[in-house]
């Protein structure tokens, strides 16, 4: 059986300067503490737009900031952990916190990852979202 899950993108953390980190769902069998994102895009793709409202940037910031606390509380726990079990049910459990946290800045995860892949690639939504993580004050 299939499971939804998010996956933690270390270094799409520079994003928002650090405050936040996007995340990226998956369908996937086994769930994968961390994977870096791609940057190459595949050919024939097209660079993402800039076409996001305001609004639909807070919510977008709001979510990668919560993510950004489930990754702070459960990072540390998963590299103490050794045993495979146990590190599948820290990974299931953070990625549960990561998508309540998507849902309840009103997106579906596949938003949220259209929209982080969005503003990893476009150099000036990037910017926006940036401007408004520090109208917002920084991590929450």
């Amino acid at each position: 059986m299939k499971t939804r899950t998010i996956i933690i993108c270390t270094s799409a953390l520079a994003i928002l300067g650090g405050a936040a980190a996007p995340a990226m769902a998956q369908q996937t069998q086994t769930p994968t503490p961390q994977r870096p994102p791609s940057t190459q895009q595949a050919p024939g793709q097209q660079t993402p737009s800039a076409n996001y409202s305001d609004s639909q940037l807070k919510q977008f910031v709001g979510a990668s900031q919560q993510v950004a606390v489930v990754v702070q509380e459960y990072n540390p726990k998963l590299q103490a952990t050794r045993d495979e079990t146990a590190r599948e049910k820290i990974v299931h459990e953070a990625n549960e916190k990561m998508i309540a946290a998507v849902h309840k800045e009103g997106m579906s995860v596949d938003e949220f990852n259209t929209m982080n892949q969005a503003v990893r690639q476009n150099p000036s939504l990037m910017k926006r979202a940036q401007n408004i993580e520090r109208a917002r004050g920084g991590a929450q």
